[in-house]
């Protein structure tokens, strides 16, 4: 069994689809960041940054528990583990990781200030808008780029880096951003959200 904490936010949707393609037994924890939980002093001893998700694992390597936190350790830790969705060849994995960490530190992070600040800050910042909006549209468009020319982000398969990248895609109207715009990606997109894995991942928690 693996604990797994979590809020619907597009991060916490990485793991629950991912969970739910692996089709591993899990129970979940929400933990309500409206309500600042995720600062809790027991939620820190699993996630020492006080973000979400984070997973406890009761069968981890060796038979005992672990604990992980940051959604692409997260994701190469549970693929690891089933031997899914991370191809073992040298050079597909090194394709699905460098695509899974375009995610980790360049589509996440600017589609997530696109979203605070056209979205949830209380004063409208017109260089902050701008500055992501157009950073989100650009990522976008190198996604798109990719997918002209394979099914998938990477190794020419479904893997970790296109679990990881779908749930920031699916909050395009909160970035502006119109699929239609974006042909190849939301042709990806639409066949990524026909998974039945995915649809019941995002209605975790």
């Amino acid at each position: 069994m693996i604990e797994f904490y979590t809020w619907g936010t597009p991060n916490g949707r990485k793991i629950s689809v991912m969970l739910e393609e692996c089709g591993l037994d899990y129970q979940v924890h929400p933990i309500d960041i409206t309500k600042d939980e995720q600062f809790d002093p027991d939620f820190l001893k699993i996630s020492p940054n006080n973000k979400i998700p984070a997973i406890v694992d009761h069968d981890g390597p060796g038979g005992e528990d672990i604990s992980v936190f940051e959604t692409g350790a997260i994701l190469i830790y549970l693929a690891q583990k089933t031997g899914k969705f991370l191809p073992g060849d040298p050079h597909k994995f090194t394709d699905t990781m460098q695509w899974l960490m375009w995610q980790m530190g360049g589509a996440g992070p600017m589609m997530g200030q696109a979203h605070h600040f056209r979205k949830f800050a209380p004063e409208k910042i017109p260089y902050a808008i701008d500055r992501y909006t157009n950073e989100t549209r650009r990522l976008y468009g190198v996604a798109d780029k990719q997918l002209s020319q394979h099914d998938w982000l990477a190794a020419d398969t479904y893997t970790i880096a296109d679990i990881a990248t779908f749930p920031w895609i699916a909050r395009h109207e909160w970035q502006g951003m119109e699929l239609e715009d974006f042909p190849n990606l939301k042709r990806w997109y639409d066949r990524i959200w026909a998974r039945d894995a995915v649809k019941k991942g995002f209605e975790v928690p």
